[in-house]
């Protein structure tokens, strides 16, 4: 304790030595006019620092006396303390401001199938992709020439972008890598403002509810036929959609694929539908109308189609090349969707104009579907204009089965008309679909297909006969 006591009457003692300017200085300010309440704060002060200084010396005292040693501090040490202490102006000790930091946007990250990144004042990017594994076999009679029986193949394989930019603006780029597929699928900007929609580039035109409806959320593997056979497909072009209510307005200009520019091609797309609901149910009612110009010297079209299965290559009905100066398409679409329950119906119709002196065909294609989830709780997706994903109620890995979809569709498509024998195509399909969770689902479908007029014949010469394919795919999206 003595040694503490020690420092502080040395302490006190450096206080003392620096006594005088201070004094000095409050000797200058009481000659400057302070008033008479700072002296009298002053003198306070002073003695409480007397106090204080005799208290020190005390104990000090206290110490030595005990110890048999003489104070280390002595008595003179506490008036000069106090004197020193009543002339000292209190320091005043001013904090540093931090600098301030310069606000940036708030930036989330979260996971909704794929990762997403948005920020506070309007940018977004999501990376996804897909993935459709194919198997199946393909019955057809002995002698018809083409090879059938058991198939497999990378359905799909695409990675995409999306994104969104201050403004308004938005984008989309994706790319196929499954064997023999196009580059790229979609690749185009956009603008939203409120209903309107603008997009420029490679992307759908409008050509149905089936078209439309992703692969990812259709009831089949392979669309119905006439979408294939009438080469509906994405297109280079500018587009404007404008939804309000029940109502969608579509409408485009576009020329032609992006693996098949460049040409003179271009067409005009339009679609209308009508989405009220009436209850619970969901209805779709729509329309749509094509036409495109084939203005390029000896164009030609053709129109065909494989049999259900895509990892083919045979096209059991197959018009062929023949010559056309545009083409002309009507649509009608409908649905409705309640509870487990859905059903749709749709069709197209395709004319084409064709050269001076022969006649224009017009050829038909149709499908009609019914629906059930034998799951309770689940019902089929539907977001602007299309069908979207199943969302089961009960997922894998939550505690439930996931969903457990059944679909029946009738699928017709003759491609025989005004002296073209294409053939056509009664399709009876099946389908079992177990939707794990939202991003994966397993497909089973089976097909029975009579044709008439088919491209290929028997051994003996017949072209009316039948072809079932058994199919499965396994999918995952993100």
């Amino acid at each position: 304790m003595r040694s503490v006591l020690g420092i502080s009457a040395a302490a006190v003692a450096l206080v003392l030595a620096g006594g005088a300017p201070i004094d000095a200085y409050a000797a200058d300010g009481a000659q400057a006019g302070a008033d008479s309440s700072v002296a009298r704060e002053l003198a306070e002060m002073r003695a409480q620092m007397a106090r204080m200084a005799a208290r020190i010396a005390d104990l000090e005292a206290q110490v030595a006396q005990g110890n048999g040693a003489p104070a280390a501090v002595p008595s003179a040490v506490a008036p000069a303390l106090a004197a020193n202490a009543a002339a000292s102006p209190a320091p005043v000790v001013t904090a540093a401001a931090a600098p301030a930091k310069a606000a940036g946007p708030d930036v989330k990250v979260k996971f909704k199938g794929g990762p997403e990144v948005t920020t506070s004042d309007g940018w977004a990017f999501k990376l996804g992709g897909r993935l459709n594994l194919d198997a199946g076999y393909i019955d057809a009679p002995d002698s018809l020439g083409p090879s059938d029986g058991f198939g497999s193949e990378v359905r799909r394989a695409r990675l995409r972008v999306t994104g969104k930019i201050p403004g308004g603006f938005g984008y989309k780029f994706e790319t196929e890598f499954a064997p023999g597929a196009a580059d790229f699928t979609d690749a185009y900007v956009s603008y939203q403002d409120g209903g309107l929609t603008i997009e420029a580039g490679q992307h759908n035109t409008f050509q149905g509810l089936e078209e439309l409806s992703s692969s990812l959320n259709t009831s089949f593997i392979e669309r119905a036929a006439y979408t294939d056979a009438f080469n509906f497909e994405r297109r280079i072009g500018i587009s404007a959609q404008y939804s309000t209510g029940d109502l969608l307005l579509q409408g485009g200009i576009f020329s032609d694929n992006a693996e098949d520019t460049p040409n003179k091609n271009f067409s005009v797309d339009t679609r209308v539908v009508y989405a009220p609901k009436i209850g619970s149910a969901q209805v779709h009612l729509g329309g749509s109308y094509h036409y495109a110009k084939l203005p390029e010297q000896g164009s030609a079209v053709r129109y065909r189609q494989r049999p259900f299965e895509h990892f083919t290559s045979t096209r059991y009905i197959n018009t062929g090349l023949f010559s056309a100066d545009a083409e002309i398409g009507y649509g009608l679409e409908s649905a409705v969707i309640a509870g487990r329950f859905h059903a749709s119906a749709e069709g197209h119709w395709q004319h084409v104009s064709r050269p001076v002196g022969d006649a224009d065909p017009t050829f038909f294609g149709g499908a009609i579907e019914v629906g059930y989830f034998l799951t309770k709780g689940d019902t089929r997706g539907y977001k602007h204009g299309t069908f979207d994903r199943v969302k089961p109620a009960r997922p894998v890995g939550e505690g439930g089965f996931g969903a457990l979809q059944l679909n029946l569709r009738y699928d017709y498509l003759d491609l025989t008309d005004a002296g073209i024998v294409g053939g056509s195509q009664k399709g009876y399909e099946a389908s079992l679909i177990w939707t794990q969770t939202d991003y994966t689902r397993l497909m089973l479908n089976y097909a029975r297909l009579d044709y008439t007029d088919a491209f290929y014949q028997t051994a003996d010469g017949s072209r009316s006969y039948g072809v079932d394919v058994i199919a499965m795919r396994a999918q995952v999206d993100f």
